[in-house]
């Protein structure tokens, strides 16, 4: 793809962009953007208002354009999706309240994201602190907003955010490290006075939240985790790009199950002839050489292994130019459990970094268990479609590049790059192929789990029969999430409190094997995957239905 002259349908995204930028101050901050550093969002009910009505008139605007070519195609296509559903789910009148990817979250890790090299960068992370009380008032108000409208998020997850939010403030827990890091830069002792002080006010905010939520949300919290179909039909929308057949996407999990469980023992008889599946991963934690020790060595490792991947993949499978061959891999100073990717700054000078937030009790890891996870979330994963839709600035509008997010896209690319390595051959060991099933096979299980429960949907008479229960659910889970408890435990609220998000990644993975293969199937003997891998990248990310009509062929 080559360079293109901006049409007036990339000047209405790039003015939409910007729009929300200038009330996003956190997503100006994800992209390096300078101007706004000490402040946040208005998360109260007229700023979530602001911001919707931004959406609708950047809806509007788009039936006075023509596109211009088949980039234009896809952005009028894109941007009809995902501001028509963001005004849909708004007018639910609901209030995101969950432990991973929810407003009480997003504003402390933005400042994980923040600079911290100078003074300056130090004031502005102390200014942000500071703010950080009235964010969360504002998310308090659109809590009760919502409540007023009926809609209380579980009594688990008010439990839970309650919880995480007291850890934050602890005087060891993850704002604690600002203030390290700012001893550590060895500007004095006034800067770190200032982050101090901007700790303990950050830290009374998330307090006074955890209070609230107990005391105000709890005694109307619902029991019940379940958000019925209607909900979460729109929501798995929002999450995929594409309306599900819940039914048929929920039967295909059960079948994606099964092959993934036959494939594992089919790798476990390369392991030790005869073993079962449990016995063949008994072995693989057995192993010395397969064992790391300690946080340390989970970070040097992943590293390695990030660094290896990006040499072994550049200029042969994918196009990896610099400045996008640089990841950074690196310990979380939360302990929730979890791995995640952050991008690049736009101009590059904070490089993509993989986070593996580490619950303290999990001192020991398995590198045949974890080889897949970096490559998920590096590269070819996550640090690939991030990376380069961050790059191609000369041929996609910013809201393509950075203001498009879709699960289904970003988690079912990172799904299919894992197995694409073993198709490449870098799972060639037989455990870091049981490792990377381990992973689909999880994903798998999550679809059957979430619609399953959240759905209320029949469960097979091989796990209990009857209708899904949490409880019942989890149990599941205990089957065939290799994990530990403490991760498992997170895991388990974290469907329950975003439903539709937990099986975009292999409804995404499903999507991107069935492009691919109707490209070969056309192509044929012309069909070549590295161009085939660039062309999707610099599409940006879309969603599913809008993937599909942007690698159309007429």
């Amino acid at each position: 793809m080559t360079s293109r002259a901006p049409t007036a349908v990339d000047a209405h995204a790039e003015e939409h962009f910007e729009r929300l930028l200038a009330i996003s101050p956190e997503e100006a901050t994800m992209l390096g953007r300078s101007g706004a550093e000490t402040e946040y969002s208005d998360l109260s009910p007229a700023g979530r208002e602001e911001v919707v009505a931004e959406h609708r008139r950047a809806l509007a605007g788009l039936d006075g354009l023509t596109a211009q070519d088949r980039t234009d195609e896809v952005t009028v296509h894109a941007m009809r999706e995902r501001l028509g559903l963001e005004i849909a789910l708004h007018e639910t009148g609901r209030t995101e309240l969950n432990i991973l990817a929810s407003p009480s979250q997003e504003v402390r890790m933005v400042l994980e994201l923040m600079p911290q090299s100078s003074a300056e960068d130090f004031a502005h992370i102390a200014g942000r602190l500071h703010n950080l009380p009235g964010a969360l008032e504002g998310h308090w108000e659109s809590l009760r907003h919502s409540q007023s409208l009926g809609h209380v998020p579980a009594r688990r997850q008010v439990l839970a955010v309650a919880e995480q939010c007291r850890d934050y403030a602890r005087t060891d827990g993850a704002l604690s490290t600002l203030i390290e890091a700012a001893r550590q830069a060895g500007l004095g002792d006034d800067v770190v006075a200032h982050v101090t002080d901007g700790v303990a006010a950050a830290a009374g905010g998330y307090q006074q939240l955890a209070a609230r939520l107990v005391d105000g949300l709890l005694p109307a919290a619902p029991e019940e985790d379940a958000v019925g179909p209607e909900h979460y039909r729109l929501a798995s929308q929002m999450f995929t790009g594409t309306v599900l057949d819940l039914e048929e996407t929920y039967q295909w999990g059960l079948e994606e199950l099964s092959r993934l469980v036959a494939a594992q023992q089919k790798v476990a008889e390369r392991i030790r002839p005869g073993t079962g599946i449990a016995e063949a991963k008994q072995i693989l934690d057995a192993d010395p050489t397969r064992q790391l020790h300690g946080t340390e060595a989970l970070q040097a490792w992943m590293q390695r292994l990030s660094d290896a991947a990006v040499v072994a993949l550049k200029d042969t499978h994918f196009d990896i130019p610099a400045p996008m061959d640089v990841v950074e891999c690196r310990i979380a100073p939360t302990q929730d459990g979890g791995v995640y990717y952050t991008g690049p700054s736009d101009d590059f000078s904070r490089p993509g970094r993989m986070w593996w937030s580490v619950p303290p009790e999990d001192t020991s890891f398995t590198t045949w268990a974890e080889t897949t996870t970096v490559y998920h979330e590096g590269v070819p994963g996550h640090h690939l479609q991030i990376a380069t839709a961050t790059l191609v600035k000369d041929r996609l509008n910013s809201w393509r590049r950075h203001g498009c997010f879709v699960s289904g896209y970003a988690e079912g690319w990172a799904l299919y790059a894992e197995e694409l390595m073993g198709e490449l051959g870098h799972l060639s060991d037989p455990g870091d192929a049981m490792g990377m099933l381990d992973m689909q096979r999880m994903r798998a299980a999550r679809v059957v789990f979430d619609i399953g429960v959240h759905c209320r949907m029949p469960a097979p008479q091989q796990h209990g029969g009857g209708t899904w229960t949490p409880e019942a659910g989890r149990a599941f889970l205990r089957e065939h999430l290799p994990i530990s408890e403490a991760q498992l435990d997170f895991e388990f609220v974290r469907y329950l409190g975003w439903p539709g998000q937990a099986p975009s990644y292999k409804v995404g993975q499903r999507v991107f094997e069935q492009v691919r293969a109707e490209r070969e199937a056309a192509e044929g003997a012309q069909f070549d995957l590295r161009a085939f891998h660039t062309e999707v990248l610099q599409l940006g990310m879309l969603g599913l239905d809008t993937l599909r009509f942007a690698l159309a062929r007429n």
